[in-house]
């Protein structure tokens, strides 16, 4: 048996050995105790998924609420207030239906995989424009600030229509909300900046339509200000962060591995399949919360009403029974059933427009610097073990001039 006490860090942590794989501790609770007692970091009991079958089945399960004013959070410094309240109008991903219904309709109409598709040309020019600066400044340069981070930026900018000049905005203040060291109220504070700016310019959006996803809503439904305020706050983080350390996380992932660099350059068709090999071997997301809404047998363990449950996205993604030898990148792996994007009803919205992003952003790279390599041993590429979303500060980078 672990200590239960002693599990909630290993939620964010990852190897010392290899900086892309989860701790070696999740994989043999995930052998030998799949569903297993966890002290949360205000004192709460609840349990830790690591089995790839039974997270899906958690996720997927109405008697799990994710409403946010039941649910614990396992990482110090990221749990709700004391106060415990619900959910903001707006706040979506941290409701249950009919409510999370209501609202993922309204937003399911901007995110088709249709309307996201079309954003390709969009984004191989935005792309282009990265790489071409890249090109004036010369080796060296930081991935993250160069590239992997302005790409996302612009691209959710653009698709809510929030001026570009004000992206910089949004990055500070999801700096903080990413953070695992700063305390809820910071966190709190830092959102609700975001959203007297979001507020601002659905106001503006009112008086002067626009052909974005924010005035699609303004437009097509009957939401207040504050509901599309939260929606539009809730939108720019998810589609900002996580891909920003996708494609920097994945362009390191595939300089450690030359041999399945080679393999994408060789076979550019290949890429569709190596993002979601990516997805699921990085598994940048540590996990999800739910709260049984009553008494629940998982895995044989009694779940019972008001207990929080953690599931962990890096030991699913990473489970032998579901992908076998795991622990290897193998871009022609078949991925299918990966929870990167996590499963059931509150799936991520925006994972069409996250997928065409890395599909075109990291072949783009490659092609344009064929001889792209570290600019730094891998032991100084620092790691983002202090962020909710995990993946690298800076990735410093030099290539060939021709």
């Amino acid at each position: 048996m672990s200590d239960p006490s002693a599990l909630p860090r290993l939620v964010a942590q990852h190897a010392e050995a290899c900086p892309f794989d989860p701790p070696q501790e999740l994989a043999r609770l995930r052998a030998h105790e799949p569903v297993t007692p966890m002290t949360y970091s205000d004192g709460h009991d609840g349990w830790l998924v690591t089995d790839h079958a039974l997270v899906r089945e958690v996720l997927a399960d109405n008697r799990f609420s994710h409403r946010v004013e039941l649910t614990h959070y396992p990482l110090p410094g990221g749990g709700v207030s004391e106060e415990r309240r619900p959910a903001a109008p707006g706040a979506f991903t941290a409701m249950d239906p009919p409510e999370h219904t209501h609202y993922r309709h309204l937003l399911t109409g901007q995110f088709t995989v249709r309307r996201m598709r079309q954003w390709t040309r969009r984004i191989e020019e935005i792309t282009a424009e990265h790489l071409d600066a890249m090109e004036r400044h010369g080796p060296p340069v930081d991935l993250v600030e160069a590239y992997s981070g302005p790409i996302p930026g612009l691209v959710i900018c653009e698709l809510l229509g929030v001026p570009t000049g004000d992206r910089a905005r949004f990055v500070e203040g999801m700096s903080i909300v990413m953070r695992m060291d700063v305390s809820p109220e910071e966190r709190a504070a830092a959102f609700m900046t975001m959203q007297d700016y979001m507020r601002d310019l659905v106001r503006t959006k009112r008086a002067t339509p626009t052909d974005d996803v924010l005035g699609g809503l303004v437009a097509d439904s009957d939401l207040s200000d504050d509901e599309l305020a939260v929606i539009g706050s809730i939108l720019t983080g998810a589609g900002f962060d996580t891909t920003a350390n996708m494609i920097a996380t994945g362009t390191y992932a595939l300089l450690s591995h030359p041999d399945q660099l080679a393999a994408l350059r060789a076979e550019p068709g290949l890429i569709n399949n190596a993002v979601e090999e990516l997805l699921r071997y990085l598994s940048i997301i540590p996990g999800t919360v739910r709260a049984a809404l009553e008494d629940v047998e998982i895995g044989g363990r009694l779940i019972k009403a008001g207990q929080s449950v953690t599931v962990s996205v890096p030991a699913a993604n990473r489970d032998p029974k579901r992908f076998p030898d795991p622990d290897t990148l193998d871009l022609r792996r078949p991925t299918a059933g990966h929870v990167a994007f996590g499963h059931g009803i509150h799936q991520c919205l925006g994972q069409q427009l996250a997928r065409v992003e890395m599909q075109v952003a990291i072949p783009a790279l490659f092609d344009r610097f064929p001889t792209l390599r570290l600019a730094v041993p891998p032991e100084e590429i620092p790691m983002r073990d202090d962020m909710l979303i995990y993946g690298v500060h800076s990735l410093p980078v030099a290539w060939d001039l021709s």
